[in-house]
């Protein structure tokens, strides 16, 4: 397997990948950002093993099977099942997938991690629209058990039996959709987050507030305004943009995260979102 992108959710993926058995070369544009993905799995495994939930042995080789590299041919080249976890950028994702089509073995499956764009439109990029398919991880990787898998116009019947299969053997759930702008779970999401800004916005309440409401009284694991820091706001501002254009005007971008995004307040890559992260 190969992975392209080593940030926050390509470096998940990665992991569960290797804990489920799986060779995984893990692409990115710089060694830097590879050194800090090696680390972080690392970390996660580390934590996994003191909590008892993986054994020193599976750590060890989950380690052994990745490796990294900076060369996209390389790894492309030697795919069996390519998973592509850049940022949700579609002229971006479009560039990698006609590259990952021109590289990779015939045989290969072409999966997006993409929360919410258009799979058809990416597979028609590429000559072979029946080995593209959405795959929708969720952060933290490792601990969130869903994906949505998600099939475009072309996607086959063989594309989609594999693409589960291979979330099996990474320890997920899946639910089956139909390509639909935001999918289910971006949907209701960017719904959500959105309108904790605009709560926020109109000063009905603090952002702490706003947030432990919704994990209290709605039992979420985590509020809003939380998870939009997370994923980041600039991820989430892509996302209702999207939609906006694509669904009409109930996504149409809260004005403050907008102004939050301008500033450079993107959530915990930053240190500062919502909330302030520099000193914790």
């Amino acid at each position: 397997m190969t992975v392209i992108g080593a940030g926050t959710m390509g470096r998940g993926i990665a992991q569960v990948a290797a804990m489920g058995g799986y060779d995984v070369y893990l692409v990115d544009v710089e060694e830097k950002i590879l050194r800090n993905a090696v680390e972080g799995i690392q970390k996660n495994l580390q934590k996994g093993v003191e909590l008892g939930k993986v054994s020193p042995e599976q750590q060890k080789a989950s380690l052994e099977r990745i490796k990294t590299t900076t060369d996209r041919k390389l790894a492309a080249s030697l795919a069996d099942f390519v998973i592509e976890a850049v940022p949700e950028i579609i002229a971006l994702k479009i560039e990698v997938f006609q590259d990952l089509d021109r590289i990779c073995p015939p045989h290969a499956i072409l999966a997006t991690n993409t929360s919410g764009l258009s799979i058809t439109e990416i597979a028609a990029s590429t000559r072979r629209p029946e080995k593209v398919i959405g795959m929708h991880f969720f952060n933290p990787v490792y601990l969130m058990k869903l994906i949505e898998i998600v099939r475009g116009m072309e996607t086959s019947a063989e594309t989609f039996a594999v693409s589960k299969e291979v979330a099996a053997r990474m320890g997920k759930e899946v639910v089956e959709v139909n390509e639909s702008p935001g999918f289910v779970t971006s949907r209701i999401n960017a719904l959500i987050g959105n309108e904790a800004f605009y709560m926020l916005q109109e000063g009905v309440a603090s952002a702490e507030d706003i947030d432990k409401a919704i994990k209290l009284g709605l039992n979420h694991p985590m509020g809003p305004l939380e998870l939009g820091d997370l994923v980041g706001l600039d991820a989430r501002l892509r996302v209702l943009e999207h939609l906006h254009a694509t669904l009409g005007e109930k996504y149409r971008p809260c004005p403050l995260l907008v102004k939050y995004v301008k500033a450079g307040r993107l959530g915990r890559k930053t240190g500062r979102g919502v909330y302030d992260y520099t000193n914790k």
